[in-house]
């Protein structure tokens, strides 16, 4: 399946990453703290995260622990940039369009309406110059990111009517995150970003009329189609990226050879 193979070779990566520790410092024990922004249920997402701390741990005999805080811990899982970036927690995992007010050029690395599939992305960061670029995006946040798993193409959402024509979407309240929501928005529709941990109590209780999250593998475990019976092909994500953020400073604590990660990535992620 290629969601699980994309996930699980993103966080092998990025625990090679973590795992690279330099002689001086091999005895030591190291400690991270990573936030993520999905509940500890969630399904396929919180994965990732879990993947790659086991990786790390394995891949450094011990000597890397990353506890995990999922959103229901920390209560704030759209929080992630800032908590990184404050040192509040030295790792998250994430997606970019949810900083999109804060830092828009990153929405560049989760998806693009029409834009690339995840394996072109994939190709884009390690062989197209997509890797520079977003650690220049980053770095004056003294943060680090890199690809953390992907969904492939993304569906258009669960609706509680019937979408016949754009008449439909005008005052529709609908949880769509990214450019997509601006272009809902240009339509007449109203969109509002929610957690993901509470996107089902919302459109049961009708604080929403219809949602976007991503695809059947995902949200049929969500329950969504229980509320909402009408689901549509879309246009928006065609690959919706998750980053690993990483703060600099933790990297450092860390005694990681950051500046390996572009070989190393690449041998560990065969697509």
């Amino acid at each position: 399946m290629p969601t699980l193979r994309l996930l699980f070779s993103a966080a092998l990566s990025f625990a090679f990453l973590l795992s690279t520790f330099s002689t001086a410092a091999s005895e030591k024990v190291y400690r991270l703290k990573l936030a993520e922004t999905w509940g500890p249920n969630t399904p396929i997402l919180g994965d990732a995260s879990k993947n790659m701390a086991k990786l790390a741990n394995e891949m450094s005999n011990g000597r890397l622990i990353i506890r995990i805080d999922s959103a229901n811990k920390h209560k704030a899982p759209l929080g992630i940039f800032d908590m990184v970036k404050s040192g509040q927690y030295d790792l998250g995992h994430s997606s970019s369009y949810y900083w999109k007010g804060k830092v828009p050029n990153t929405l560049y690395f989760s998806s693009m309406p029409f834009g690339m599939i995840s394996t072109e992305q994939y190709a884009w960061f390690y062989r197209g110059g997509g890797m520079a670029l977003m650690e220049k995006v980053y770095a004056p946040h003294n943060l680090l990111s890199f690809p953390g798993g992907n969904s492939d193409i993304q569906m258009g959402g669960w609706f509680k009517k019937e979408i016949n024509s754009l008449d439909n979407l005008q005052g529709l309240k609908i949880r769509i995150p990214g450019f997509a929501g601006e272009v809902m928005a240009k339509v007449g529709a109203k969109p509002v970003n929610i957690a993901p941990g509470e996107l089902y109590t919302s459109l049961e209780r009708g604080t929403i009329d219809a949602l976007e999250w991503v695809g059947p593998a995902f949200d049929l475990r969500m329950g969504f189609q229980k509320i909402a019976p009408y689901y549509y092909t879309a246009w928006h994500e065609p690959g919706s990226e998750t980053q690993f953020l990483v703060n600099k400073k933790s990297m450092g604590k860390a005694a990681c050879r950051s500046s390996n990660y572009p070989r190393n990535g690449v041998s560990c992620c065969g697509f």
